[in-house]
């Protein structure tokens, strides 16, 4: 046996480095690279190590911790969870910025490795800079806020632990049942320790991804289900995207007519024009699907998590003999709702039931209902599109009891725009090119874009909402663009987001990654204003306004904020726009850009597309002074009653 001597973080590089993925024959690297900030945490261990012999491995600049490990969250869910960047920091708060990062992964199930710094193993130096020293224990470090939000966590105390954790690692992280944030804690003297390794620990491996194949047993009961029901309604959630599986799903719900509803991560799996293809579904979901999930006597959840959003709290299948047929190469997922379990990759699963279920002749009784609810669904697109200011009696699609005319007047002396949401979206819509990769995560956009964003290319559509994470979009953008430099990447995102975290901008232009940000500005979390007033509050602290010097609340001016002045200083070409001529404009000189670019819309407060026929259970005050609120606590246990429980 061959030993070589090498540091902790030497040997983890040319560990890393020869790390491939095999899927259906076709063999990939696995990880692509490392994003870094160096400290004092890993300039030395990693960060050396790099520095002597990175491989293959493309070491790449962030700017923002949480920022760069969202660009590789951006990257690995572009690539179909088949390659990865991985992430460094240095210890303390460039660790813990890395935190809510972790939690995006694992919420989306999608494959994250980072390696932050950690505290010194000896304890010499204690406490050393950036140390959180807990009296009652002293081997806890920020590092250990990583294990609610990661699928597997490791401290590496000494340099040949590196090797059981290395392996586990890769375990996870190419487990599609089981990925998420994977953390490995590299106290900073340990990653400049020597030690000598093993020569097969570095040899090349091939990890082969597991298309779990379903059993017998299995298959015979979801025939018998399928085969008492007359109105099925498929789900597809991001399990279909990732495992390619979208050919499958149109052959079994063509053969079979089986309308299929979309998750927000199973978006774009099938496009939008597809005559079964009814739409997002849920608290967020558009016309057509929630039309037919109260109908619905059969929901087959394709590689669905079945999150609050995709069921309406559990309350949008009201059909009271509904059952569940759960595909889900996850095991936890498949036994939610009381299903019928088909613990599976979703491509074999669904090939597997269609073979067999069109020996048994089966067709769905929706007869002309799908085409019916596609035909609202269009209607009403069209509609939300058209939806333009007039000055008499113009009332937005969120009529709640804002007082509109006093603020749409004072947000035209600002801006000098009229603009409404849903018609900016109605000209991406249409102007953006075919093959366009768009990218949303939080705020009211999500929800618009489920409900009316109609897809024209395969993964299109990569929008962050298992975490909903304000931040990701710009970030993530940068992640998308490595994944696929040949596509045009927009970053759809509200004022809101833009500030919480964007600092990945400035990484695309030294990438030479260029993004083009699409920028609503509304001066406000007009989500969260949304879901206060409709809940019987008023508007409070969710607009952006001044603090008031008379009443000493924040119910003074709105606040202008010149974005398009932010981006040009770092460098891109940008716009500011309050027509939907200018729009167009814009659009058309930011794809002869050469360089990411920022368009500034800014766009009237409540315009953004209601919701349709859902419900969703969020906390409210159960008393309070308000009779607007008691009547919405009154609501909310009406409908707590016609939701399932569990």
């Amino acid at each position: 046996m061959g030993k070589i001597r090498l540091t902790t973080a030497q040997a983890l590089v040319r560990f890393l480095d020869n790390q491939y993925l095999s899927v259906d024959g076709v063999e990939t690297k696995f990880v692509k690279g490392i994003f870094a900030i160096f400290g004092h945490g890993n300039v030395l261990g990693l960060g050396q190590a790099l520095e002597q012999d990175s491989g293959d491995l493309i070491v790449r600049q962030g700017r923002n911790e949480q920022g760069m490990a969202h660009a590789a969250i951006g990257y690995a869910k572009q690539k179909l969870r088949r390659e990865i960047i991985a992430c460094t920091s240095s210890v303390g708060p460039g660790a813990a910025n890395m935190i809510t990062a972790a939690g995006t992964a694992s919420a989306n199930r999608i494959p994250l490795l980072l390696l932050p710094g950690d505290v010194f193993a000896t304890r010499q130096p204690d406490p050393v800079l950036q140390q959180i020293e807990q009296s009652h224990d002293l081997s806890i470090s920020t590092n250990d806020a990583f294990r609610a939000v990661s699928k597997y966590w490791d401290r590496i105390n000494r340099p040949e632990q590196l090797m059981t954790a290395c392996i586990n690692a890769m375990r996870v992280l190419t487990d599609p049942a089981e990925t998420g944030a994977v953390t490995l804690s590299l106290p900073q003297d340990v990653q400049g320790e020597a030690w000598d390794y093993p020569d097969y620990f570095f040899q090349k491996r091939v990890h082969l991804l597991d298309r779990r194949l379903p059993t017998e047993a299995q298959l015979a009961a979801a025939l018998k289900l399928i085969a008492g029901k007359r109105k099925p309604l498929i789900v597809c959630g991001g399990g279909v995207k990732y495992s390619e599986a979208g050919e499958a799903l149109r052959q079994f719900a063509e053969r079979h007519q089986i309308p299929f509803a979309e998750t927000q991560a199973g978006k774009g799996t099938i496009l939008s024009d597809h005559p079964l293809n009814v739409g997002g579904v849920g608290e967020t979901g558009c016309l057509a699907a929630n039309l037919l999930a109260k109908e619905a006597d059969l929901v087959i959840g394709v590689g669905t998590r079945y999150t609050d959003f995709t069921t309406a709290s559990k309350w949008i299948f009201q059909n009271p003999d509904v059952s569940y047929l759960n595909v889900n190469v996850s095991s936890f997922d498949a036994w939610k709702l009381d299903g019928v379990q088909v613990v599976a990759d979703a491509r074999e699963a669904l090939t597997a039931l269609d073979n067999r279920l069109a020996a048994q002749g089966f067709t769905s009784g929706w007869g002309e209902k799908i085409a019916q609810a596609q035909s609202k669904l269009l209607k009403e697109t069209q509609r939300v599109y058209q939806a333009v200011y007039s000055n008499e009696g113009f009332v937005p699609e969120i009529d709640d009891r804002l007082d509109r005319e006093a603020v749409f007047a004072e947000f035209n002396r600002l801006t000098d725009s009229f603009l409404t949401q849903s018609s900016v979206l109605g000209t991406l819509n249409e102007n953006l090119p075919k093959d366009a990769v768009i990218v949303a995560a939080a705020g009211s956009l999500p929800g618009d874009l489920q409900r009316v964003w109609r897809n024209k290319d395969y993964n299109g559509y990569h929008v962050e909402y298992g975490y909903s994470c304000m931040g990701y979009e710009v970030n993530a953008s940068l992640g998308v663009k490595l994944a696929e430099p040949h596509r045009e990447v927009y970053t759809l995102v509200g004022d809101g987001s833009f500030m919480m975290l964007h600092s990945e901008l400035v990484t695309s232009l030294q990438e030479n990654a260029k993004i083009n940000v699409v920028l609503f500005d509304n001066m406000t979390n007009g989500c969260i204003n949304n879901l206060q007033m409709e809940h019987g509050m008023d508007s409070f602290t969710t607009e952006f306004r001044f603090r008031n010097a008379e009443g000493g609340k924040l119910d003074g001016g709105l606040i202008p904020v010149d974005f398009a002045a932010i981006a040009a200083g770092y460098g891109c070409k940008t716009w500011r726009v309050t027509t939907l001529a200018q729009l167009k404009q814009a659009l058309e000189e930011a794809r002869q850009s050469p360089v990411s670019t920022l368009i500034d819309i800014k766009v009237l407060p409540k315009t953004m597309v209601h919701k349709y026929f859902s419900w969703w259970h969020v906390g409210g005050a159960q008393v309070s002074q308000s009779e607007r609120i008691n009547a919405v606590a009154h609501m909310l246990n009406e409908h707590l009653d016609q939701a399932r429980k569990y």
